[in-house]
């Protein structure tokens, strides 16, 4: 196999790694270092080289995966993915083909085990059979199928609420709205885009401010981004940020930019044509694929 034959397997490999990350930039290391490994141990007669370098990604995030536990455990705040733009100048099939590269989604897999997630996204996702999951890790077929009954278990307790058939032309004009009263720090026009049970959750890492818990609730979340607008006009912030709505994991976002640089995305999942979960990623590390991503738009 040469580098432009790996290549072609890159979009399914990376759409294995982020699934089972959450994390774009690590994917991106996972698939690099299949391909390190492909080039030295140079396997000869496989019967698959898709299966082969399926196993090895596999392998690489559940390795991953064990060894940021107690990263993960000592994160400050909430913990969210890292976005990334499926829309525009060059998307990516293998992530838009799937409800499961929604952020809620994502998270619901946070629930499994690594081994739960690896069997229940290779089966459920990618369609492969129990024989080849259990070979690829290494694993009787017998305990592929009780992984992934326990998956599925979890998966479906999580009470996911995803294809509720909204017309995507009109989520994104719901988003639009949701801008213009987000920018106008409207709170009575923020409400009435608001599902009455909507969540609101912000990651920053640390490394910028962002809220400590999650907010829960129509009223409380309208009267927490109207303040927004209001502090971002009293500290003059209005004039250096510039906003644009673009789909990012399966759902309409708001891009907000400061000075060109890119300050933060507002994931809105929307049900019923009413936002029911706005999910707001500030720390600077996870901008930085999907601002690749936005900028080799050209």
């Amino acid at each position: 196999m040469n580098a432009s034959e790996f290549e072609s397997y890159r979009p399914l490999l990376f759409s294995i790694a982020y699934r089972m990350l959450g994390s774009a930039s690590e994917a991106e290391d996972a698939v690099q270092d299949a391909w390190i490994r492909y080039a030295e141990a140079r396997p000869e007669a496989l019967r698959s080289t898709k299966a082969w370098l399926t196993t090895v990604v596999t392998r690489l995030c559940l390795d991953r995966l064990k060894a940021a536990r107690t990263t993960r455990e000592q994160y400050v705040g909430e913990w969210l993915p890292e976005p990334v733009l499926t829309s525009d100048a060059r998307p990516d099939a293998m992530l838009q083909q799937h409800e499961s590269v929604t952020l809620a989604f994502l998270l619901l897999l946070e629930t499994l085990t690594p081994e739960e997630r690896a069997v229940f996204l290779l089966k459920e996702v990618f369609e492969y059979s129990h024989d080849e999951i259990s070979e690829m890790l290494a694993m009787s077929a017998a305990n592929a199928r009780q992984l992934l009954h326990r998956a599925r278990t979890r998966i479906t307790e999580g009470k996911p609420r995803f294809g509720d058939g909204c017309d995507p032309a009109a989520k994104r004009e719901l988003a639009e709205r949701f801008v213009a009263a987000f920018t106008a720090a409207d709170p009575q026009a923020l409400t009435g885009l608001l599902a009455e049970d909507i969540g609101f959750w912000s990651d920053g890492g640390g490394k910028v401010h962002a809220a400590g818990r999650p907010v829960f609730g129509r009223d409380a979340v309208a009267r927490m981004l109207a303040g927004f607008g209001r502090a971002a006009v009293k500290q003059g912030l209005v004039e250096r940020l510039s906003f644009e709505v673009v789909d990012v994991n399966a759902d309409p976002a708001l891009v907000v930019r400061q000075d060109g640089g890119l300050f933060g995305v507002y994931s809105l999942s929307i049900r019923g044509n009413l936002i029911d979960a706005i999910r707001v990623v500030l720390n600077p590390d996870k901008l930085a694929f999907i601002d690749r991503q936005l900028l080799a738009r050209g």
